[in-house]
């Protein structure tokens, strides 16, 4: 099976949408993962910028059984075997290393690399990942980018990052190679810092 493939199938019961999560205090990780769901997003990234995300991701994959809950910001090979013996489902990462590709594999852990380049497609390729996180989405070209890029790679699927809003979604949706976009704009930081799950509930709904 491909490193990816599992991922097509993550989206047919939830918004294909994933929440870039940044939880700084662990007790707001099951409450922010139960508010988003509420929303109709069950697919969660939590990131691994800050001293509690690994142990975010352990609290959510034991305690929210409805959650399909990821680590983003995945760097090492490490940090890849840490995130899946915490529960994660998946792993994303910035950018993409061979070291990365092997890790996942031997892991047999779902694995969407970071991307910017043709090159770093086929590096992708190499190691049967056939799903890339294009980021930063915008500054790596955007919607353009992806259409150019589906040219010489027609089967690859993408989840943009970086720059993806609710006012451009639907011009990245809009790609067939597109099955999912990423950003933070379902949980911002204030609102989760402020406890107002209600409005992120909203905010995932309004997708």
């Amino acid at each position: 099976m491909s490193l990816t493939q599992s991922f097509s199938t993550f989206f047919k019961h939830t918004k294909p949408i994933m929440p870039v999560i940044v939880i700084n205090h662990i007790d707001q990780a099951v409450p922010l993962a139960n508010a988003l769901m509420a929303g109709g997003i069950h697919c969660l990234e939590v990131t691994l910028r800050t001293d509690v995300g690994l142990a975010a991701i352990e609290k959510i994959a034991n305690e929210c059984p409805d959650a399909i809950v990821g680590a983003g910001t995945v760097t090492t090979a490490k940090q890849m075997q840490l995130v899946k013996a915490a529960g994660a489902k998946f792993a994303i990462s910035p950018g993409i290393s061979h070291e990365l590709c092997q890790a996942a594999k031997a892991l047999h852990l779902p694995y969407a690399p970071g991307i910017m380049t043709p090159s770093e497609i086929i590096m992708g390729l190499e190691h049967n990942i056939s799903l890339f996180k294009l980021f930063p989405a915008d500054l790596a070209g955007g919607p353009k980018m992806i259409k150019a890029l589906a040219g010489p790679f027609p089967n690859i699927q993408f989840c943009p990052t970086g720059g993806v809003s609710q006012a451009n979604a639907c011009e990245y949706f809009s790609i067939p190679s597109v099955v999912a976009v990423g950003g933070s704009w379902v949980c911002p930081a204030s609102l989760v810092e402020e406890q107002n799950w209600q409005a992120i509930t909203a905010l995932a709904a309004a997708v």
